[in-house]
């Protein structure tokens, strides 16, 4: 008889204890768009590594996450929308850039503020963005004397936004100190 009182009170104790972590966890969560987030928009070309969750960080510093991302059926852009702190006004002329935490995966939206005296309000969509970088793409591009969409003389897709011209086996990277041409053959 008294194992079972005893079973009990230990029952009674750890499902008190799990109460305890649950309030906690759910009172310390970051709840999207709340009383201390605002909403924006960002539109990209390739989004490779960003989910539901994803930080949204400028200098490096968390300010927001991103809480929903779909595939706009007429421009065949990803539409990412994310809630940023309201203790952070983003100036409307900056720049979101998708960046990759490691070569291993992951991703976050790296925000590069503009000078504008204007900020972005809830709702706002960013006017400048940069979407995520095929890295093995370019690797084979530039190691394997280029491979892809430079050979067939039309469009290169550099993950620079599709809009670099083609050109025989260099590598336009205009992300890459404002419009940096590498180029292995030499200038010609």
């Amino acid at each position: 008889m008294k194992s079972s009182a005893l079973e009990t009170w230990v029952g009674a104790l750890v499902l008190a204890a799990a109460v305890g972590f649950l309030t906690f966890a759910y009172s310390h969560a970051e709840r999207g768009a709340g009383a201390g987030a605002y909403p924006v928009i960002a539109k990209f070309g390739r989004i490779d590594g960003i989910v539901v969750g994803s930080d949204v960080r400028l200098a490096g510093v968390k300010i927001g996450t991103v809480t929903g991302q779909k595939l706009n059926a007429e421009t065949f852009l990803a539409e990412v929308e994310m809630t940023v702190s309201r203790d952070v006004e983003i100036p409307d002329d900056s720049v979101a850039k998708i960046a990759v935490d490691s070569l291993l995966g992951g991703a976050h939206i790296a925000i590069e503020p503009g000078g504008s005296e204007f900020a972005l309000a809830a709702g706002d969509e960013f006017t400048y963005t940069q979407g995520s970088v095929d890295l093995l793409g370019l690797a084979f591009r530039a190691l394997g004397g280029g491979l892809g969409a430079s050979d067939s003389g039309g469009a290169s897709d550099d993950g620079f936004g599709g809009d670099a011209p083609a050109s025989g086996g260099g590598l336009d990277a205009p992300g890459l100190g404002g419009g940096l041409r590498l180029d292995p053959a030499g200038a010609e």
